[in-house]
């Protein structure tokens, strides 16, 4: 068997795996945003799979198609680390529309190609910059949360993502115009395209290793299937941890890594990573802390006594580094801004 079969077997074996694991996620997750951006990152994986054999050369409508979304996934691939490694439940209209500006980019980069070849390099141009821009985006996503993520098949998952981007990003960004220029032999591609095809095999090897609730979290609109804090605390761990926030309020460092907190409890890092997701339930240690912060700012907004204290001063009182941070936490949290919030509560209090 050849080095050639070898490779047809694992493009085909990951094209299975991709359709099944696209498949069981509409099936369970599809009201997760993460979810539903992971199934176009695959479709778009699927594409580049596809024209990147020999088919590729066709110039026909359904490959024009298949080469669109090819050229979509890295735009494809930061919406889903985007939304997943930090745990999003909506997008931006300022992220759809750079993805759609992206997109449109490729569609006349694929149309010069057949129409007018003179005018395919400036398209092109913006095509590589814009690739290594997307992923280097996603990674960034995908390594800085590594520290204060609490689900453990995610965080070894973060290693199989940058290997297997990191392999796209080179193929298209760096080795195809050496290699369509003369600067490089074919093989070099043939090389790299099966890299990234058993790289691509591994990552949805270990998807399916990993349970679902852990990758995309509880279907929303089920707050019930969350953990009890109140039956939790009989575990010895999470009563200490819950009266040690309480009592000294770390939640205020606004550099406080999980690392930090186990120390200052005595514990090891791995077993307060377990407690705070599972009987805590929450799935990065960020989201932990604004929990706690967000209550605290809750507090302060509906106290008629600290009614003329600037909602910036009570927020970065609470932790928060900025306001921007905060009011998106804020929002995401409660559906209306601080100061909607602040004027409902003091309305209620009868001094609005």
């Amino acid at each position: 068997m050849s080095a050639h079969d070898i490779e047809l077997m694992a493009r085909g074996g990951t094209l299975a795996l991709l359709a099944l694991w696209s498949w069981l996620l509409w099936r369970d997750s599809r009201q997760q945003l993460a979810a539903r951006c992971a199934i176009a990152m695959n479709i778009g994986i699927v594409c580049y799979l596809i024209v990147t054999t020999a088919w590729e050369t066709e110039t026909s409508p359904v490959g024009l198609i298949f080469s669109l979304g090819a050229g979509a996934t890295p735009a494809l691939f930061w919406l889903f680390a985007k939304t997943w490694f930090s745990d999003q439940t909506r997008l931006r209209h300022r992220d759809l529309v750079l993805v759609a500006l992206w997109t449109a980019n490729v569609l006349v980069m694929q149309l010069s190609f057949q129409a007018a070849p003179e005018f395919v390099a400036y398209p092109a141009i913006v095509f590589r910059l814009g690739m290594f821009g997307f992923g280097a985006a996603g990674l960034w996503h995908a390594w800085r949360g590594r520290e204060g993520d609490l689900i453990e098949s995610r965080r070894r998952l973060r290693f199989w993502m940058i290997v297997t981007v990191g392999l796209y990003v080179l193929a298209i960004g760096v080795a195809e115009p050496v290699v369509y220029r003369g600067g490089a032999p074919h093989a070099i591609l043939s090389l790299i395209a099966g890299s990234i095809v058993f790289a691509t095999l591994g990552l949805c090897g270990a998807m399916f290793v990993a349970r679902r609730d852990d990758l995309f979290g509880p279907e929303p609109g089920r707050p019930d299937d969350r953990p009890d804090p109140a039956q939790a605390v009989d575990d010895p761990l999470v009563a200490r941890l819950l009266s040690h926030m309480e009592r000294e309020r770390p939640h205020r460092d606004e550099g406080l890594t999980i690392a930090a907190l186990a120390a200052r409890l005595g514990e090891q890092e791995y077993r307060l990573r377990r407690t705070i997701n599972r009987a805590l339930g929450h799935r990065n240690f960020a989201q932990f802390l604004n929990s706690w912060r967000l209550d605290e700012v809750r507090q302060a907004l509906a106290d008629p006594a600290q009614r003329e204290v600037p909602i910036l001063t009570i927020a970065l009182d609470a932790g928060f580094g900025s306001l921007g941070p905060f009011n998106r936490a804020f929002r995401e949290a409660e559906g209306m801004t601080p100061s909607e919030y602040r004027a409902a509560a003091l309305a209620d209090s009868g001094i609005g």
